[in-house]
């Protein structure tokens, strides 16, 4: 018998191997499940966990590497891992709150589980991208199963409602971002984004009607994905009709994969002609955190109000991005710090909600630290968080971004960012008074009998809180992964991994 032959192996797999994984585990749980009752498919959700955490591990590997596969195609950094990681961890999440939802909701497990990794591959395929049509391509495989995910529970009108608005928006906001990408490559000749980078570095391009004309209607295609003003009107009725799960899937998981893309295609290859874009994020970044702000403090909806706050941070995210290329590691560290802040005020607002949709008014939330003192005792957290303050993820991730748009001069911007940090304590606010100095409200299921929810929330607190008191080696890693794909040894000039 001949001796098992290495050479034999195509490495060039490995680096796409946690894509893989999920892909694969996708086409299992939707197959083994279709025999499967649907307030039985507890099992489907610890498989499809355990592939994500599989598919975690090996992305660890990819940190590190610095190179191009598939031709360009797809982008190894640590840039990709870092969103990759994160990416993960917030679908592992969504499944640990779904577990107990789905199945006492009578969602189909199967579908739903299939359907949740299949739009966290579209999500890490677009973290990895290395030319404008795999974006697209992600962008797609992310989008249509989240769609569907919006309007899982077939018998709610507003889930209908929810999937329907979301549907319709997310394909007009795409054929933008495709008219984009196709006047883009007309004016350089190409998709990839290391020979577009080169173009744009040149300056010959940099005036070009053609080039500003697709970086306009990509700035739209993106704008409605990470809902900044006025490409927000989605935001509030898909986050309320939704399933909760998916709200928090939507409001964290399509959030870092957008500005995953967003960061990588305009921070770093089309920086050279930042002053053509950087003013037109400028005014979208204050429309954007002072609509976000204004409108969630008359909402008395929790999740309608959770809404407004994620359109209100996209704001403060977007700032970072108009501050330029010296923001990137503040916007990875904040992405960071946002992500596990409202996976756990989501998966508080699943502990208080009913079937019925009893649990979504923030009057719900009254009396709750008497009678679940932990459970308001994490929503505080979360609350506090999001309002940023000291010294949790929040406050630290907003003070690296004011600090670095002070440093580039943009010092009306920042002012118009804190006067709106200051409006939404209000909002945050209110949900602890409700919680702490008011009577009545819900009763909150028992929770001995949820664990993978309860671990979900304590979780998200513990990190929350570990990120903003010990910042450094966070910040740390958001800026090892920024600089794998902006430095001058990153993605376009490393060795390929091609086959």
């Amino acid at each position: 018998m001949s001796p098992f032959n290495l050479a034999a192996i195509n490495f060039v797999w490995l680096p796409i191997l946690p894509m893989v994984i999920v892909a694969i585990a996708a086409i299992v749980v939707l197959l083994a499940g279709v025999r499967i009752d649907d307030s039985e498919s507890e099992g489907l959700g610890l498989v499809t966990l355990a592939a994500l955490g599989v598919a975690f591990v090996f992305a660890l590997g990819i940190i590190g590497q610095n190179g191009v596969a598939f031709a360009g195609a797809i982008s190894i950094d640590s840039f990709s891992a870092f969103f990759q990681l994160v990416i993960l961890i917030a679908a592992m999440f969504t499944v640990m709150m779904s577990l107990d939802y789905a199945a006492g909701n009578h969602i189909p497990g199967a579908e739903y589980y299939s359907l949740l990794l299949f739009s966290a591959l579209g999500m890490m395929l677009m973290a990895t991208a290395g030319d404008l049509i795999v974006i697209f391509l992600g962008l797609e495989t992310m989008s249509i199963p989240v769609y569907v995910l919006a309007g899982m529970i077939r018998r709610n009108a507003k889930s209908n409602e929810a999937a329907i608005k979301y549907f319709l928006l997310g394909a007009f906001s795409t054929g933008f971002l495709l008219y984009g990408i196709a006047l883009v490559y007309g004016a350089t000749g190409s998709i990839k984004l290391g020979p577009i980078h080169n173009a744009l570095a040149s300056g010959a391009l940099s005036s070009n009607p053609l080039l500003l004309l697709g970086i306009g209607f990509m700035l739209i295609g993106f704008g409605f994905k990470v809902a900044a003003v006025p490409f927000h009107m989605w935001t509030p009725d898909v986050y309320e009709g939704a399933p909760t799960p998916v709200t928090a899937f939507m409001a964290v998981g399509v959030k870092l994969a957008a500005f995953a893309a967003f960061v990588r295609v305009f921070l770093v290859d089309f920086q050279s002609v930042g002053a053509h874009w950087q003013t037109v994020l400028w005014v979208v970044a204050a429309l954007t955190m002072t609509g976000g702000n204004l409108i969630a403090v008359v909402q008395t909806n929790i999740k309608r109000m959770l809404a407004y706050s994620a359109i209100a941070h996209a704001g403060y995210l977007l700032l970072g991005m108009a501050a330029g290329v010296r923001s990137g590691p503040a916007i990875l560290y904040y992405l960071l710090g946002y992500a596990f802040t409202n996976l756990g005020a989501f998966a508080v607002v699943i502990a208080l909600e009913r079937r019925n949709e009893v649990g979504n008014q923030i009057s719900d939330f009254r009396g709750l630290a008497a009678r679940q003192p932990l459970l308001a005792g994490a929503m505080a957290i979360f609350m506090l968080s999001l309002a940023g303050v000291p010294p949790l993820a929040g406050f630290v991730g907003k003070f690296y971004i004011f600090s670095e748009a002070l440093q580039q001069g943009y010092v009306g911007l920042v002012i118009i960012a804190v006067l709106n940090s200051v409006v939404s304590a209000y909002y945050y606010f209110y949900v602890l008074v409700a919680m702490y100095m008011e009577e009545g409200g819900l009763e909150v299921e028992r929770l001995s009998s949820r664990p993978a929810l309860v671990a979900a929330i304590g979780l998200a607190a513990l990190a929350t809180i570990l990120i903003g008191v010990y910042p450094q080696p966070y910040m740390t890693s958001a800026a090892n992964a920024f600089h794998s794909a902006s430095g001058a040894e990153g993605i376009h000039t490393a060795a390929a991994f091609d086959p």
